[in-house]
């Protein structure tokens, strides 16, 4: 039952922490052209050495909420700030993580999707 508890809380987190990077992606932010949107479905993350745009599934992987956590400790997510999420680390831990997130999705979709195949025929 604590794990669950655990579970919602992060959840609740997560999607509070979502709304307010998608208000601060979604505001300009002075200096920038419009080049800089970012997508639907994605976040901007500013680390040492670069920006980077993260699709919000990854904000769900443990790997990742470590980061953000971090960076709610360092920076704290102010009210009103515009602009990329800022984490604190540089751009090779953030493509360290973003593989690990990518490599782990891989191997739980392929998992997930064999038990679908089995059994079946394809007819021409």
């Amino acid at each position: 039952m604590c794990k669950v508890v655990s579970t919602a809380h992060s959840l609740v987190w997560l999607r509070r922490a979502v709304r307010r990077w998608r208000s601060r992606a979604a505001r300009p932010v002075k200096g920038t052209s419009d080049t800089a949107a970012v997508p639907a479905g994605h976040v901007a993350v500013r680390v040492e050495g670069g920006r980077f745009l993260v699709p919000l599934a990854h904000l769900s992987h443990p790997a990742f909420q470590e980061l953000l956590r971090q960076a709610e400790e360092e920076y704290g997510f102010p009210p009103g700030a515009s602009g990329p999420l800022a984490l604190p680390c540089d751009e090779q831990r953030l493509r360290d993580v973003l593989r690990r997130v990518d490599s782990d999705g891989r191997r739980s979709f392929r998992a997930d999707s064999r038990p679908l195949l089995q059994g079946m025929a394809v007819h021409p």
